[in-house]
């Protein structure tokens, strides 16, 4: 199955809710674990527990990982291992951007089935120019992988470049509009979507990309099931709201995190 067909299959199982899997410094002192390659390997077993066939999507952040060198990046790898096949897809949040073999090389490492580190997804950045993502397109058709595109994010400083005009059109619009392009035609929705996030307040783009929208923001960093409605409109079926420290705040409990995950679907399918 591509992995759109794979994304409209859990997210009428579980839910659209996508858990952030962001081992920071911070939330590894609430959950009462050492800032370490242990207390990570414990919060990333924690998280498999909790969430593993549980949730339509999780969300590893790599960084997170990488921060601890190679002993975090084996981590990462187990974790994402851990939750592949158990219905809950994983989207590793990596923002990989490059050209030419570079590209290629990146979109091996996440995205061919035979990796160690192969995910469901990958986010990627298309600031060197839309075209230069073609190797993650290629590799993601291959293997029934997904790609998600930085687009509109909700941070303050990417509007100098998401918003900036290239003749009638905004180079956010653009990205969103070579992405419809690639999904045309595709069932139930395509695989390569757009990441747009929660807190953008409003826009004005055409979020009609026949694929998934990646609206990371969700929750504890403000954005709101109100927010999901009025940005996404008629397209909010091909949502995946993200959320990070909303719902990894119940931890290390167990059922706890269950809870929280479950209250955030209710919430957004009340929406």
């Amino acid at each position: 199955m591509s992995f759109g067909s794979r994304a409209r299959a859990a997210m009428a199982a579980y839910g659209p809710a996508c858990v952030g899997i962001d081992p920071h410094s911070e939330l590894l002192a609430e959950w009462d674990l050492p800032d370490s390659v242990d207390g990570l390997d414990r919060f990333a077993s924690i998280c498999v527990e909790a969430f593993a066939g549980q949730v339509a999507f999780v969300k590893p952040q790599s960084a997170f990982f990488e921060r601890f060198g190679a002993q975090g990046v084996v981590i990462l790898e187990r974790t994402i291992q851990d939750f592949r096949h158990t219905g809950s897809l994983v989207i590793l949040d990596v923002k990989r951007g490059d050209i030419g073999t570079t590209a290629a090389a990146y979109a091996d490492a996440y995205l061919d089935e035979d990796a160690p580190m192969a995910a469901d997804a990958i986010t990627v950045s298309p600031y060197l120019g839309f075209g230069s993502l073609q190797p993650f397109f290629d590799v993601a058709h291959k293997n029934d992988a997904g790609v998600f595109v930085l687009a509109l994010t909700s941070n303050k400083e990417g509007a100098e470049v998401q918003h900036a005009m290239n003749g009638d059109t905004s180079v956010a619009g653009g990205m969103l509009a070579q992405l419809a392009s690639l999904n045309a035609g595709e069932t139930p929705m395509g695989s390569f979507g757009a990441v747009v996030g929660a807190t953008i307040g409003s826009s004005v783009e055409d979020l009609a990309i026949n694929g998934p929208l990646l609206a990371p923001g969700f929750g504890a960093q403000g954005g709101t099931a109100d927010d999901i409605r009025r940005i996404f409109g008629t397209v909010i079926d091909n949502v995946i709201p993200s959320t990070s420290r909303g719902v990894l705040g119940e931890g290390p409990d167990v059922s706890s995190l269950r809870g929280s995950v479950a209250r955030v679907n209710s919430e957004l399918v009340g929406s």
